[in-house]
């Protein structure tokens, strides 16, 4: 009888442990093929992904023959140009001048002017350069040029098809899918910066704060909102 039990007992622990090698042995697979499919990149963020980097920012501003310093609609350019200047990094501002054109002469004396303007926007006297360039084949309506570096968000060029939209079988994104919108967000973004890491928390408004707090525990609602408000209760 002893015997019996033996025996059963054998076979009970050898079913255990082929169970047990066969749920590994299927959860081996389960990973691998796992690991397989989530490697086939699939997503545009991925494919198209925005990059932060540092890149010229350039304005072409035209010169008349005969203008005599910076005019109106010249002073609007360039002040265009310098709202977003970061005045604690100081970047190089380069005024590319043009050389050997009918208008070289106007052309000198609106840098001037555009110069002092750009210093009196925040640039430092050292961060102001002025460079001619060769404008010869411009004749007589060569534009300033000017050129500063800035952090700006950026994707890679669209129009990539690599192959035929009715070959994808496998209902997969193409290649150019999602490219002009990442552009799009991109081109966006007032600061680039937000995208590498959330900025700092700026100071609470205690005087608001009291007031709202104050509002919540009276059950009450504010006056700027009552006013505003196109339903009444």
């Amino acid at each position: 009888m002893s015997e019996v039990l033996l025996k059963d007992a054998s076979r009970k622990r050898a079913s255990a442990i082929a169970m047990v090698a066969a749920v590994a042995l299927v959860t081996g697979c389960a990973n691998r093929d796992s690991i397989t499919v989530g490697s086939v990149p699939d997503d545009y963020r991925t494919n198209h992904p925005i990059v932060i980097s540092e890149k010229d920012k350039t304005v072409d501003i035209p010169v008349g023959y005969s203008d005599m310093g910076l005019s109106a609609v010249q002073r609007v350019a360039v002040d265009g140009f310098i709202a977003d200047y970061d005045r604690s990094a100081g970047a190089t501002v380069t005024i590319l001048v043009p050389h050997g054109s009918g208008n070289q002469h106007a052309a000198a004396l609106v840098a001037a002017d555009m110069a002092k303007r750009l210093r009196k926007g925040g640039v430092r006297e050292g961060r102001v350069v002025t460079q001619p360039y060769d404008a010869s084949r411009y004749g007589d309506t060569a534009p300033i040029r000017l050129i500063r570096a800035e952090m700006t968000a950026s994707t890679g060029q669209c129009g990539r098809w690599p192959a035929d939209m009715l070959d994808n079988a496998d209902n997969k994104h193409w290649a150019n899918f999602g490219c002009a919108y990442q552009n799009n967000l991109a081109a966006q973004i007032a600061n680039p910066a937000d995208l590498l890491g959330p900025r700092k928390q700026s100071p609470i408004d205690a005087q608001n704060r009291s007031h709202a707090i104050d509002q919540y525990q009276r059950r009450g609602i504010a006056a700027d909102v009552r006013s505003n408000r196109e339903v009444n209760y």
